[in-house]
C-alpha cells in the first residue's frame, strides 16, 4: 500500500469491517472493510442520514472538499453525511490494501451491486438505519445510487444521480476499455505485479491523457478554461494536473473500478429490463447531468429519466464536462446546492 492512500491524505475516515461479502460474480471478500468518512450527527429518528458514494479514483475527501459544508446543501449542521469510499478506491478494501490471495492482480471482480449491498448492510447494521434521506453521487457514484434507488426503493426516499447512467452504454464501455488498455500494455505492468505504482509510470501518464481529451469538453480546449485554473499552457495542465494526479494511484485499483464502471446496469435486478427496473424506484429523483459530459451524455441522461417515476430532469451547465465534478466551476456548483436543496425540502415519498 502506497503512503497516497494514507489518513494524512484523505482522512479523516474510519475503516468499519462488514465481515464476508459475496460478490455477484461468485467469488468473495472475506474481510470486508470500508472506509466511511462521517459529516454531522444523526437525529433522534435516524431521519436525516444522506449517503455518498464515491467515483472513479475519487475518495471521500474530494467530497468533503468540494460538496459539503455548512451553508451549502449538504449541510453537517442538519444532516449526518456518510461518505462511503467505493471498493477498489484504495481506502476501503482494495488491490493495493489487501493480503494474498487478494492482493493486487488476485483482487476478485466487484460490481456495482456488491458495493450497494455492502452499504446497506452498513448503514443497516452499523448505524440502524430504516431509510436515507438523500443518496446523491457523481460519476460511479450516479451509478451506486441508481443501484441503490432500484435495489432498495423502500429504504431511498430522494435520490440525485450526477452525470452518471443507470446503464453504461457501449460508447462508455469502449472508452474504458482504453483506460485499461493504457494501464495494462505498458511493459513495467508486468500483469499487475510491479512493485509500485511509479514503476508503471508511462501507463499512468497515457491514462491520464485519456482523461484529458474525453473528460474535458471540446469547448473547455476552445474557452482555454486550463489558463482559468492556473496553468500557463496545456502542456503544463496535463504534465501537472492530470498526470500529477493519477501518478501515485495504484495501477490495480484503478482496473478494478474500471471493470465495475464498464459493468454499471441496473437492469440486471430485471433480467435486463431497464423499463422495469428504473420503473421500481420509489423515490422522489433529480437527474442531473452535466451538459457538456462527453461520458454520460445530456441524451443518454433524459432517456433513462423518461422511465422513472416520480422524477425530475436537472441539467447542470457547464462547459468543464465530466470533470466539472472536480469543483473546477463555481457556478457549476451554484447549482448543484439549488437543486439539492429543492430535492431535499420536497416531501418524502
Amino acid at each position: 500500500m502506497t503512503d497516497y492512500y494514507s489518513q494524512e491524505n484523505h482522512g479523516p475516515f474510519e475503516l468499519i469491517n462488514i465481515g464476508s461479502l459475496e460478490l455477484e460474480e461468485g467469488s468473495s471478500i472475506p474481510d470486508c472493510r470500508l472506509a466511511v468518512a462521517i459529516h454531522g450527527t444523526l437525529n433522534a429518528d435516524k431521519s436525516n442520514a444522506i449517503l455518498v458514494p464515491t467515483w472513479y479514483s475519487g475518495t471521500s475527501k474530494i467530497m468533503e472538499q468540494v460538496y459539503i459544508g455548512e451553508g451549502r446543501a449538504l449541510d453537517p449542521s442538519k444532516y449526518c453525511i456518510i461518505v462511503v469510499n467505493q471498493i477498489g478506491n484504495g481506502l476501503s478494501t482494495s488491490p493495493s490494501n489487501s493480503t494474498p490471495p487478494l492482493a493486487g492482480p488476485g483482487f476478485p471482480k466487484v460490481r456495482i451491486g456488491d458495493d450497494v449491498r455492502a452499504q446497506h448492510r452498513l448503514l443497516t447494521e452499523h448505524f440502524g438505519l430504516e431509510s436515507l434521506a438523500l443518496v446523491v453521487g457523481g460519476s460511479m457514484g450516479a451509478q451506486q445510487t441508481y443501484e441503490w434507488a432500484v435495489r432498495y426503493p423502500d429504504f431511498v426516499k430522494r435520490a440525485a444521480p450526477m452525470a452518471g447512467t443507470a446503464r453504461n452504454s457501449s460508447h462508455d464501455f469502449l472508452f474504458t476499455e482504453t483506460l485499461i488498455e493504457a494501464i495494462t500494455t505498458d511493459p513495467a505492468y508486468r500483469t499487475g505485479l510491479y512493485d509500485s505504482p511509479s514503476q508503471v509510470a508511462a501507463g499512468l501518464k497515457r491514462h491520464a491523457k485519456l482523461w484529458t481529451v474525453m473528460g474535458w469538453s471540446t469547448e473547455f480546449f476552445r474557452a482555454n478554461r486550463h489558463q482559468a485554473l492556473g496553468f500557463e499552457s496545456m502542456q503544463a495542465f496535463v504534465d501537472n494536473f492530470m498526470t500529477g494526479y493519477f501518478a501515485e494511484m495504484d495501477p490495480n485499483n484503478l482496473l478494478t473500478m474500471a471493470w465495475k464502471w464498464q459493468r454499471g446496469d441496473v437492469s440486471r435486478n430485471t433480467g435486463g429490463d431497464l423499463a422495469a427496473a428504473l420503473g421500481r424506484i420509489k423515490a422522489k429523483t433529480y437527474v442531473m447531468p452535466i451538459s457538456h459530459d462527453m461520458f454520460f451524455t445530456r441524451n443518454d441522461c433524459l432517456a433513462e429519466q423518461a422511465l422513472i417515476p416520480n422524477s425530475e430532469f436537472r441539467p447542470l451547465d457547464s462547459i468543464d464536462g465530466h470533470l466539472g465534478l472536480f469543483g473546477t466551476d463555481a457556478e457549476m456548483l451554484k447549482q448543484v446546492d439549488a437543486y439539492l436543496l429543492e430535492l431535499l425540502s420536497s416531501p418524502a415519498p
